[in-house]
């Protein structure tokens, strides 16, 4: 009999290679249609998906390396998923038996009436079982770094130190938790108490990272929970420090130049009260509806679809005059590969190079948004120095032509000082440090000349 567990992440894995799906919203809508699924089958699904995407590479060559050819051929994307997820089990996986992680596999491929492949995977997974089992098992850290593209590699590398870019790609866990974040009136521990209490089966801790934080596992659709969307919304914990750092004050006018659909809007509004301001803006007109729509649009004063790079739509309309301005500009997304690992087989640094210009000219445009004096935060969900450093350098190193200077400047936020020590002008977080997703953070002082 083969497990739901597994002809759930071999579809998700399908859509992943086929149809460029995300594995996480794939994922999810498979889930959801079985809600009640034995929590630890949806665990297992999770973990294979999410293991094979970040172990692929090094899967296929040693799986190529048992095949007579050297090449691993297979016919389909469910008897690739099948075949792939039967090796991680028994390279990765302790709980999973060698002998049933083969049979199911073989058992799946010969159910699609692929007899000739089920013959040979099973072939080449005896084999590997075979092999591990007189070897031992391979380093899943090793994996995981050896499965990343060449130019990601060398790129994390360059930014973190060899250790830390194989520490960095391995993170875990994976999926990693979901973030709530709690409303500045709130108590921590007391939600933590009650979520508890009306959640046996879940599983909720204070985060670390953010001092709003409340981290949770196993608790299915938390929008179901008391004081979603009021006391609390949904938001990963590094998120909230990159809006934390943008040190916003009572009674400020802040922008939120890049605000998607408004988490860090609701955040920072909720730093500043009723007697400040937080106004936002986004390239994608369609997100400010569901901003103004969700709990952001109660403490959002104004949207402005704008397109900071090309200075248009409403551009002329936004004021000039913010204390403060938060940039959370495209990127990467490499921060995220824990819970979006397919990224890293889709970028290239040529994206990189790209997304790193358009950073610098949405910081210099939005720049001018801010007082004299004022400050501005650029955040980036990537922790390479192509998106983090190197763009720094050049927004404080040369001519903007907007009429606005921008200069290095601590950053004026509380944060713990494991991530943000005396004088900072910018910090990294890092999921093998602080359990978060991977985030660049640099704050200006802005001068207009």
């Amino acid at each position: 009999m083969i497990s739901e567990a597994r002809l759930i992440a071999a579809r998700v894995l399908a859509r992943v290679w086929s149809a460029e799906a995300f594995a996480a919203a794939a994922l999810d809508a498979e889930l959801g249609r079985r809600s009640g699924m034995d929590p630890r089958d949806a665990g297992l699904a999770t973990e294979l998906v999410y293991g094979v995407l970040r172990t692929e590479a090094a899967l296929v060559v040693r799986l190529s390396a048992l095949t007579p050819k050297n090449r691993l051929d297979l016919p389909s994307p469910i008897a690739r998923a099948q075949v792939l997820m039967a090796a991680y089990a028994i390279c990765f996986l302790d709980r999973v038996p060698a002998f049933a992680a083969v049979n199911e596999a073989v058992g799946a491929i010969r159910a699609e009436g692929d007899v000739r492949t089920g013959s040979f995977a099973n072939a080449i997974l005896r084999k590997l079982a075979a092999e591990v089992e007189a070897k031992g098992r391979p380093s899943l850290m090793e994996a995981a770094s050896a499965s990343a593209p060449g130019w990601l590699r060398g790129s994390l590398r360059r930014s973190l130190g060899r250790s830390a870019a194989e520490a960095y790609l391995a993170a875990g866990p994976v999926p990693p938790p979901l973030g709530l974040s709690l409303a500045l009136s709130e108590d921590r521990a007391a939600w933590v108490a009650r979520l508890r209490e009306v959640c046996p089966e879940g599983t909720f801790e204070e985060g670390h990272a953010s001092p709003r934080a409340i981290l949770v596992r196993g608790a299915g659709d938390v929008r179901r929970l008391p004081g979603a969307g009021t006391a609390w919304i949904v938001q990963e914990e590094g998120a909230q420090v990159v809006a934390l750092a943008l040190g916003a004050r009572r009674g400020e006018r802040v922008l939120d130049a890049c605000a998607g659909r408004g988490n860090k809007t609701w955040l920072l509004a909720d730093e500043v009260g009723p007697e400040g301001a937080v106004d936002a803006a986004d390239l994608y007109a369609a997100k400010l509806e569901r901003l103004k729509e969700g709990p952001a649009g109660r403490g959002a004063r104004a949207a402005y679809a704008v397109d900071w790079a090309a200075r248009t739509g409403s551009f002329e309309e936004v004021p000039r005059d913010y204390d403060r301005v938060l940039v959370d500009a495209p990127c990467s997304g490499v921060g995220t590969l824990r819970r979006r690992p397919e990224i890293a087989l889709r970028r290239t640094a040529e994206d990189v190079k790209r997304l790193s210009e358009l950073q610098i000219a949405i910081v210099r445009s939005a720049a001018t948004r801010v007082k004299d004096g004022g400050r501005l935060v650029f955040a980036v969900c990537s922790v390479l120095r192509e998106e983090a450093e190197e763009v720094v350098e050049r927004l404080a190193g040369e001519p903007s032509g907007t009429g606005v200077r921008l200069e290095k400047q601590p950053i004026e936020a509380e944060l713990p000082r494991e991530i943000l020590s005396e004088g900072a002008t910018s910090f990294r977080l890092l999921p093998h440090v602080q359990g978060t997703d991977g985030y660049f953070v640099a704050a200006f002082l802005v001068r207009k000349e």
